[in-house]
């Protein structure tokens, strides 16, 4: 009887995993944080542990599947599922909204061209994936126009 409780268990993560990757593969070029992936699964009523989310999001992290981002020390870890395309895709930066907190992603020639005077000039590389610019999206810095 213990085994079978154990395959149980051991099913079930695997289902959990199974669930997480779909729901992942479905946000490609989209982030998101734990908080929201529990909230997704909460809303379908499916019960995933905030716990479990940590730990699957850093294993996946770790096997390369997602990437991880750090995008101020006022919010939770973002993430952004990575999939076979991204590997092989350009780097790219991130633009932060200030005022309604949405994060861009930009691929951008010039910003590469920025990277490369950096490192020829001031002998600096920069880390694309862990670069994000601060402003105004168009939507908001339109009415931020409206406004004035």
């Amino acid at each position: 009887m213990g085994s079978n409780k154990k395959m149980q268990k051991a099913a079930y993560k695997t289902k959990q995993q199974e669930l997480l990757l779909s729901f992942l593969s479905k946000m490609q070029g989209k982030h998101f944080t734990a908080e929201e992936i529990r909230a997704h699964f909460e809303a379908k009523k499916i019960s995933i542990g905030i716990a479990t989310i940590y730990r699957q999001l850093e294993k996946l992290v770790n096997e390369g599947k997602i990437q991880k981002y750090f995008i101020d020390e006022n919010s939770a870890a973002c993430f952004e599922y990575a999939g076979e395309e991204c590997k092989n895709s350009k780097k790219h930066f991130h633009l932060k909204c200030e005022l309604c907190g949405r994060l861009i992603h930009l691929e951008c020639d010039h910003l590469e061209e920025l990277g490369g005077h950096l490192k020829a000039e001031h002998g600096f590389v920069i880390n694309p994936l862990r670069t994000v610019f601060y402003g105004l999206c168009s939507d908001c810095a339109s009415k931020e126009g409206e406004n004035k």
